[in-house]
């Protein structure tokens, strides 16, 4: 049988029930010995605060029998512990406010009082934006899919599978891109917390040695407790840190606004706008801080409720509205307290030698060297998912190894890029524009691009147009800004 009649019978099949084929490169097209009726992500055992990407556990896939009705993805999330709308929640809010928080107030250094206001509420805007459509996307493939439920990289191998028949052979390259882009952004992210805490313990230690000692050797000293605290593979141990990073954080941060709140200045003191050619800056530090696309997919696989997740109010549009409200607090505030003298974390801004304000930067300090580790362990998971299957016996060993080459890996980049502030821009125009903004677009784009269609005026087309290329500036001109800010400026003491 020719290979147009077996790709007439394959579209044939799809039109009568959902399927997925394989793309074969070496034979040019479509496998006709293999064809999936259901979609299923590889199972990781990573707890629905962590997971991101393709690291979601996937649950019982519908019988043969379920398929010739009407099937709804929802009824078939067989969940142990599936989570209420609070916890939801929670975890969206625990997931988006991070260590960006004390960077906002050097975002609206670079942007301008009211210019960085207005600029921090249209960009939570679009990236809440982007998180609905993905979402939508993710519920419209586990219909046709069959199957409950899918993880960030899972939704982009399946929207091209779904989308016109030249995009299939991109399906596997599109996964892989997400968990690379995932993987870069998460260890970026390591990368940025050395720098953290190295700043936060330099300025407490040497307000007693009386020496100024070079921020790289704080860099490295950490480097030993780092990798013991990383050789935990078992997250059971690793858990409570995150409690008490979230209390350290709080107080401190609580600490801090009692700081900010003094004698502040008139809001005329400060620049309403600043020159054009800091906003890159602004925007790379802004969507480093508010995007939390990578837990979001996880978040909604795992609610009792789902369709509570999108809407009007809904889940994520009540937490990203806190979200967005608490960081442009901090940034319109910090910015107005210290002004052009805000540094790369707003820590770093408070006095050096009262004891509460160092008490602050220690608590900052250990809060976010605990996160290290929960922020390592996805990474590390993806990374070592596509490894594992290549050692027999040193299994154990070989991993071992993986996480000591990483953490070494990210602490030396620490130390080549010292520039605190330059490196959480970088970070966030590079991989978060991708993952926040031009990938959920593309997914909408090539889910919707058959079934139903571009709507009138191709609106669809044009929206994501709009996403993509502005996500594609922000990508260049912030990663572009952000290195002549690294090359251009010292650090290190």
């Amino acid at each position: 049988m020719s290979n147009k009649i077996d790709r007439s019978l394959l579209h044939g099949a799809y039109k009568q029930a959902p399927i997925i084929t394989t793309y074969d490169p070496k034979n040019g097209g479509v496998k006709t010995d293999v064809i999936m009726t259901n979609y299923k992500s590889e199972k990781n055992e990573v707890p629905v605060q962590l997971a991101n990407g393709s690291t979601v556990p996937l649950v019982e896939i519908p019988s043969k029998d379920e398929e010739s009705g009407e099937y709804n993805p929802f009824e078939h999330r067989k969940l142990a512990h599936p989570t209420s709308d609070m916890d939801t929640l929670i975890h969206l809010l625990k997931g988006s406010l991070g260590s960006g928080i004390l960077a906002m107030p050097l975002a609206f250094a670079n942007a301008g009082l009211a210019f960085g206001l207005v600029a921090t509420f249209i960009i939570g805007a679009i990236c809440t934006y982007c998180v609905h459509i993905l979402v939508k996307s993710a519920h419209a493939l586990c219909l046709r899919r069959r199957v409950p439920s899918l993880g960030f990289a899972e939704v982009a191998e399946a929207a091209f599978l779904s989308g016109p028949q030249y995009l299939h052979q991109w399906s596997l390259f599109a996964k892989s891109m997400i968990n690379l882009f995932l993987v870069i952004d998460l260890l970026g992210c390591c990368c940025v917390y050395i720098v953290f805490v190295s700043k936060n313990l330099k300025q407490v230690i040497e307000v007693y040695i009386h020496t100024d000692v070079d921020l790289r050797y704080y860099m490295a000293a950490l480097l030993p407790l780092l990798i013991l605290m990383n050789l935990i593979r078992n997250l059971k141990y690793l858990a409570p840190l995150s409690m008490v990073a979230n209390i350290l954080v709080g107080t401190g941060m609580a600490i801090t606004f009692y700081y900010i709140f003094q004698d502040l200045p008139s809001p005329y003191e400060r620049n309403m706008i600043v020159e054009c050619t800091k906003w890159p800056m602004f925007f790379g530090t802004a969507i480093f801080a508010l995007e939390g696309i990578g837990v979001v997919m996880s978040l909604e696989n795992n609610m009792k409720t789902p369709t509570h997740f999108i809407g009007c109010p809904g889940i994520l549009n009540t937490g990203m509205f806190i979200v967005v409200l608490l960081y442009g607090s901090v940034g319109f505030f910090g910015y107005l307290k210290y002004g052009p003298d805000t540094k790369g974390s707003i820590s770093l801004n408070l006095e050096k030698t009262e004891i509460l304000a160092q008490c602050v930067k220690i608590m900052i300090a250990v809060a976010i060297f605990f996160t290290y580790s929960l922020q390592f362990y996805v990474p590390m998971e993806i990374i070592w998912k596509n490894l594992k299957n290549n050692f027999g016996a040193r299994k154990l060993y070989v991993e071992y190894g993986v996480r000591i080459f990483l953490i070494v890996f990210t602490v030396i980049i620490a130390i080549a890029i010292p520039n605190l502030g330059g490196f959480i821009s970088l970070v966030g125009a590079v991989c978060l524009s991708t993952l926040g903004l031009i990938f959920p677009a593309i997914i909408d784009l090539v889910t919707f691009y058959e079934d139903p269609g571009l709507g009138r005026y191709n609106w669809r087309l044009w929206k994501n147009v709009f996403l993509i290329t502005f996500g594609l500036v922000g990508f260049v001109t912030g990663t572009y800004v952000s290195i002549q800010e690294i090359i251009n400026s010292d650090e290190s003491s």
